[in-house]
This record gives structure tokens, sequence and C-alpha cells, in this order.
């Protein structure tokens, strides 16, 4: 038995999954707001209940290692951190964006007809996180900010249908839409039962993180603000 315990922070989602192999035994998720530092450990609990399952049972833990909010991130893999060491068992870190893509062909509900897929996470104003990936869940542009425009991805979107997903997709609608190639759907949002998936071929293949030196993804440098005085 390969019990993965799945843990996505990474955005205004929190959700976690339990897997044995890659049949996944429950999930609980939920979004709205950034409250993962009260949800997350009841979330852990309700699906190791739900599926007749302890920790002491659990062979791995697999976090979602972002790009995303910092304050998400952080929660996530400093729980994930924690539990690999009370436990003694490894951890596995599963690119956000790669696993929202798994999860975008696995939702068609249609044959991905050879298009291409392309997560996109909010950073703030017009830039997202994204990357680009094939129906076979292999990369073809690597994760990065982008500033989009109306000539982002035009050297792909002008030889093959692009489906755009995630929480910043929506406003990048507007930029991208006057290419006929650029479908746009309310699907694909981040969940801990995907990353699951990825994270059993990597333990499989026994491909652990370092707990003592493993961070997040952040991909850009936190910025820390000031909040408006109330008037």
């Amino acid at each position: 038995m390969s019990l993965i315990l799945g843990i996505e922070t990474s955005t205004k989602i929190c959700s976690v999954a339990l897997s044995d192999g890659d049949q996944l035994l429950a999930l609980k998720e939920e979004g709205g707001d950034y409250s993962h530092s009260e949800k997350l450990t009841l979330f852990i609990e309700e699906v190791m209940q739900q599926a007749g399952k302890t920790l002491k049972d659990v062979s791995v833990i697999a976090v979602s290692k972002g790009p995303g909010s910092y304050t998400g991130l952080r929660i996530g893999v400093s729980a994930a951190k924690g539990l690999c060491y009370a436990l003694d068992i490894p951890l596995i870190a599963v690119s956000t964006l790669q696993a929202m893509a798994r999860g975008m062909v696995q939702q068609l509900n249609r044959e991905p007809n050879n298009h291409l897929f392309c997560p996109m996470i909010d950073a703030r104003r017009m830039e997202v996180y994204t990357a680009l990936f094939d129906s076979e869940n292999n990369t073809i542009e690597n994760i990065s900010a982008k500033i989009i425009d109306e000539n982002s991805l035009s050297t792909y979107l002008n030889d093959n249908s692009i489906i755009f997903f995630g929480d910043g997709a929506e406003k990048c609608q507007s930029t991208l839409s006057k290419n006929k190639n650029a479908i746009f759907s309310n699907q694909g949002l981040p969940s801990a039962q995907y990353i699951n998936q990825i994270a059993f071929q990597k333990f499989l293949n026994k491909d652990f993180e370092d707990l003592a030196y493993f961070e997040p993804y952040y991909l850009k440098d936190f910025i820390a603000t000031t909040p408006k005085k109330l008037l």
C-alpha cells in the first residue's frame, strides 16, 4: 500500500486528498478566501476519517510547491514538513501548474484534440504565473511570471488551440480572446487529488525532497505591503 496524503494551498483553495496509489480515497477542499491556517488541519483530520485511516498509515506526504500565494505556500509546506518529521516519512513536491494541467485534461468532457493547456495563477494586475503543457502533461513552455498582452503566447496560438484556466485566466480573457484559438474554461482549478496523481509516479521513482532544505517555489520575491488605514 502506498498511502499518499496530498496538500494544496497555493491559491485561495484549500485542498487535501488521500490516495492509495492512483486511487482517490477521500477529498476535502474549499475556496473563497485565504484561511488555510484555520482549515488545513481540520481537512487533514476529515479525509483520514472519511477513508478510515490514521496518519500512521500514510506512506508519503505530497505538497503543491508553487508558484502561488506566498503565505499559502508557506502554510502548506510547513504543515507537510511537520508531518514528515513527526511520521518519519518522505516528502514529495509537485508543480502547482503541472497538476492543474493534468486536472484540466481529465475534466474535459471530450477528447483533448491536441489542445495545449495553459494554467494561470493570479499574480496581481495583469501578471500571472503560467506555463504551457500538452495533453500528455509534458512541458511545452517553462513556468514563468508573465505580464499578459495581445501578443502573449502568439507563437503557439497561431498554430494551436490553447485552453486557458485558473484564477488568473479570467482577467486575461478580454486581451487574449481576440485570437480564435484561445479557449477559456472555469474548470482546472488547483486540487490535491491531481497533486497525488503526479506524486504517485514520483513515489515509485523515489523522487523525494530533502526535508531540511526544501522550500516552496515562489518564483518572485515576497513584497510586504502596509494595510490602508481605516478612515
